[in-house]
């Protein structure tokens, strides 16, 4: 592990999710627990994290209402968070551009578990074309096996590719894994990004085990594509009954990495090139 790392300004936490009962309410409260997921929630793990920027993604749990999303970019500042959406091919041209202007800069396609998805694996290829003009990407949290089975629709899309957590290896296999060929060879053309996030997803030996078994393949990303690979925190980890600290997650990045310079990469100048289209 490099020593001397530190969070460098204008850093990004690009993967969190706000869930605020303001808006309609979608998980029942039991699941929520006494977890404040709001925006003004995230402003203190902020703070913690010492990150400037952040990319806020809408849950799944929403559908198609991003208004949660849009809120919590406006309370962080447009200038500093943009979001990533849920749309289906049927958004009108005019929501397109009222959505970039509010800071929009993707669409996710959480089809890891089909049956419980807003969205489907047919709605990528007309979405990924009304989104072209905008800059804007896809990204998509799916399973190993299913970047495998869908490896010639990922070939055709016109828009960059954002791969959610780390690729979703499954650790028996690992870089083994055939999926992880095609996303290193996406990664290698320039035509994807890889998002260093939720290592616990895929973790067998789990916290207490400080997620080891994921590191060869975040280092493995982060060596074989350094300009294409940022971090998210996942904030607030809702798929953990005992969410960790986000702080260890950042210093989980710090084992991953060489040097301050590589850590500079992932967390500003390829966030910013991403999500603000800076050079």
């Amino acid at each position: 592990m490099a020593t001397q790392l530190s969070v460098p300004p204008h850093a990004c936490d690009s993967h969190l999710h706000v869930f605020d009962p303001r808006f309609r309410e979608i998980l029942p409260a039991d699941d929520m627990g006494a977890i404040a997921c709001t925006a003004s929630a995230y402003a203190r793990v902020q703070q913690a994290l010492k990150v400037d920027r952040a990319v806020v993604v809408t849950p799944r749990n929403y559908d198609t209402d991003n208004a949660v999303t849009l809120d919590a970019i406006a309370q962080i500042g447009v200038d500093r968070a943009r979001g990533v959406a849920v749309l289906r091919p049927d958004v009108d041209d005019s929501t397109l551009v009222r959505l970039n202007t509010q800071g929009i800069r993707g669409v996710r396609f959480t089809l890891y578990t089909p049956e419980h998805a807003p969205t489907s694996f047919d709605m990528i290829e007309p979405i990924a074309a009304r989104i072209k003009d905008l800059g804007w990407h896809v990204q998509l949290h799916w399973t190993a096996d299913q970047v495998v089975a869908h490896e010639e629709l990922l070939d055709r899309l016109p828009v960059d590719i954002v791969f959610d957590h780390l690729g979703r290896l499954p650790v028996a296999r690992g870089l083994d894994h055939p999926a992880a060929a095609i996303i290193e060879r996406l990664l290698r053309d320039g035509r994807a990004w890889m998002k260093l996030s939720a290592p616990y997803l895929d973790s067998l030996v789990g916290g207490d085990g400080a997620y080891a078994d994921v590191d060869r393949a975040a280092r493995h990303w982060i060596k074989v594509a350094p300009e294409r690979v940022v971090w998210g925190s996942d904030w607030p980890h809702t798929s953990l009954k005992q969410p960790p600290d986000t702080a260890l997650l950042m210093e989980k990045l710090f084992s991953w990495v060489e040097d301050q310079a590589s850590l500079d990469r992932i967390l500003v100048s390829n966030p910013g090139r991403l999500y603000w289209g800076t050079v």
